[in-house]
């Protein structure tokens, strides 16, 4: 750890308390003969294993149990269909129940896992974690699943079928493309439904003609697994699909196309996290990160602009649940913060990591936090929010990325 002496005193404890935290929503048991053991997201509100929650735990617990890490990431690989595909729920303890199955992406309610993707993190958190992803062939088998079913054009680049398999939830970048069946919203109920009826079959959301939408912060994932995978480079594929040179942002490609403007938000800046991105454009995407008008808050990068009528710090709009429309949170900036010290913004990228170093060690691990503030908001015992070691070091900037990526 080795942020600046003035910032240590200060930090006394963080490392234990996320320690703490991932030690208490650790969980193991046994389901019809098949062991687990993974992180909870947030023993209170969050008891399943969520794929992408799991793959941040594993990248955290590296720093202190390496095992753990490996356990974590096994767990999500014994949950996987014969064909590599892994849920982005898996309910290991209990199948879903009450109102939630309304909402919950189940073909049928006694389903072990939701049958949508979230991120797919899987080989670029074993990489950072664990070891070579490509050396493990149900890894392998996975993201070749996920190919499969989501590369909807042959360009490498993954299709969604609805907002919460972003795990972006409730974007506000989503409101253009599905309207009043936009996740927060009483539409999605409806979303889900029709989808089920569908069986979850992106190919068959298309053929209705219905949104799927080319994400782009999905698709940075996807890219830092391939390239953990020693699998061809998407960026240029991104780049050419998602990239508004007028802007300089990356947009979300929709079909069938929109004419709405998409608000800007944190995943706009996502692939700044790629080690391959032209630095010309990754300097653009810093200006906009820079800008105190826009995602240089006091605790940076907030999930909106703040500039954006969309921008919304209540945890609850309008009596619903509508994350990621304003508040920051950890994995996001910690994407961010890597493309930051590639790019040798050392300043700026240390002056981040102070930042949720500071707000993380004085509120705890919550699920995020006010961007003006620090306020922590949402799920306490937040455990991806341990994410917060990687920043203690510029060195963890490149981890996870083999050298000749």
């Amino acid at each position: 750890m080795t942020l600046d002496s003035q910032l240590q005193p200060r930090l006394t404890g963080l490392g234990e308390r996320c320690r703490q935290v991932l030690e208490g929503s650790w969980t193991v048991g046994e389901r019809e003969g098949v062991s687990f053991a993974y992180t909870r997201p947030s023993p209170g509100r969050y008891r399943w294993q969520w794929y992408w929650d799991s793959c941040f735990a594993a990248m955290a617990w590296r720093h202190f149990d390496p095992a753990r890490s490996r356990a974590e990431l096994e767990t999500l690989l014994a949950a996987a269909r014969p064909d590599g595909f892994i849920g982005h729920t898996i309910f290991w303890e209990h199948e879903v129940t009450g109102p939630r199955a309304l909402f919950y992406n189940v073909i049928h309610r006694d389903d072990f896992m939701t049958a949508t993707i979230q991120p797919p993190a899987l080989a670029f958190a074993w990489r950072l974690a664990v070891g070579d992803p490509a050396l493990e062939p149900r890894i392998v088998a996975h993201h070749a699943a996920l190919a499969a079913e989501r590369d909807l054009d042959g360009d490498g680049l993954l299709w969604i079928l609805q907002p919460d398999e972003s795990g972006l939830d409730a974007s506000p970048q989503f409101d253009p493309i599905w309207g009043d069946r936009a996740q927060g919203l009483p539409g999605f109920v409806e979303l889900v439904r029709r989808n089920r009826e569908r069986e979850f079959r992106i190919q068959a959301v298309r053929a209705d003609g219905d949104p799927v939408v080319c994400e782009v912060l999905t698709n940075v994932i996807h890219g830092l697994s391939r390239l953990a995978l020693g699998l061809p480079s998407t960026t240029p594929a991104l780049i050419e699909r998602c990239y508004d040179e007028p802007s300089g942002l990356f947009l979300p490609a929709v079909t069938p196309p929109i004419k709405q403007r998409f608000p800007v938000t944190v995943a706009a800046l996502s692939p700044l996290a790629l080690p391959d991105l032209p630095d010309e454009i990754g300097h653009r995407l810093a200006r906009y990160v820079f800008d105190s008008h826009r995602f240089w808050t006091t605790v940076p990068a907030p999930s909106v602009s703040i500039d954006e009528p969309s921008f919304s710090l209540r945890e609850h709009f309008e009596g619903l649940r509508r994350y990621w429309r304003g508040p920051t949170w950890i994995n996001s900036t910690w994407l961010l913060w890597r493309g930051l010290v590639r790019l040798g913004y050392e300043e700026q990228a240390a002056a981040l990591a102070r930042a949720i170093a500071e707000t993380v060690s004085r509120e705890g691990l919550r699920e995020f936090y006010d961007p003006h503030d620090g306020r922590g908001m949402g799920a306490e015992d937040f455990a991806w929010s341990a994410l917060v070691l990687e920043l203690l070091d510029p060195a963890n900037a490149s981890a996870g990325i083999p050298a000749s990526g």
